[in-house]
């Protein structure tokens, strides 16, 4: 049996066709993940980007819509997803996602573009508690993407010099506007770039970490979402979480997705 789980993000659409392995003698199902994809959006509304991304995910599967036996939904927009059996937040996603790359995983730090969020799960992948950020882009990637602007870096630059930095700069600005006036005072003051990219993604962890402590921090720990691809903002909230080891998946922008999938599959056995 094949399901697909998509998450609306704000930014983005991913797509996962999950196929279902019965291996005989198992206490439970195995899956493996069969395609995956990321879209731009760009000039179409959300539920047309859905329904373009959908189906070129499927063609390159060399499978056709009927093949599939459930679509469930997630993220932002997920009730632009109209062709979706049924939609789940992104913390049951989350959740559920991570426990299956993880069984070990307990909390879950979700940070993408727009938004943050920590949940607490049990060992079945179902979300006990979580906090978010809400609407505030000071805890989530788009903040660090506007300070790397800010110092003329690329993001993936603006992390890896963060690693190169052992300073402690104190950034207090919560709006993205006021952080980035703090930015051009230290460039103003000839701080290195390295300093400044440590300063900055330390307040996005620690606004991040004060989140997760919320819903408290039980190991083991998973971090999903863009951010992961940030070196230096995983140092960052390695060390404001004081925990030695964080799990990331290979795959950290679909886990959402896959947990989409997983569970439109639960609901069919």
């Amino acid at each position: 049996m094949i399901t697909a789980g998509i998450d609306m993000g704000s930014r983005t659409i991913k797509v996962v066709l999950l196929e279902d392995l019965k291996v005989e003698g198992a206490p439970q199902l195995n899956y493996a993940v069969r395609k995956a994809q990321i879209m731009f959006p760009g000039e179409l509304d959300q539920d047309q980007a859905a329904e373009r991304v959908y189906d070129d995910v499927l063609a390159a599967a060399g499978l056709k819509r009927e093949d599939v036996a459930a679509v469930y939904a997630t993220g932002a927009g997920r009730k632009q997803v109209k062709f979706a059996a049924d939609a789940v937040t992104e913390m049951t996603a989350g959740a559920r996602g991570a426990v299956f790359f993880f069984p070990s995983v307990r909390t879950v730090v979700d940070v993408g573009a727009e938004e943050g969020r920590g949940i607490k799960t049990d060992e079945a992948g179902k979300p006990t508690d979580f906090a978010g950020n809400e609407k505030c882009a000071a805890g989530a990637g788009s903040f660090a993407e506007a300070m790397s602007r800010a110092l003329q870096l690329s993001l993936q630059d603006f992390g890896e010099a963060s690693l190169k930095s052992d300073k402690t700069i104190p950034m207090n600005a919560q709006c993205t506007v006021f952080a980035e006036s703090e930015v051009v005072s230290l460039i103003h003051a000839s701080t290195p770039k390295e300093d400044i990219a440590k300063a900055v993604l330390d307040a996005v962890a620690s606004r991040v970490c004060a989140m997760v402590r919320r819903v408290g921090i039980e190991n083991d720990v998973a971090l999903i979402g863009g951010m992961v691809h940030n070196a230096g903002f995983v140092a960052s909230l390695k060390a404001a979480m004081g925990v030695d080891e964080l799990k990331l998946p290979e795959m950290p922008e679909y886990v959402s997705a896959v947990g989409c999938a997983l569970l439109a599959a639960e609901t069919r056995h």
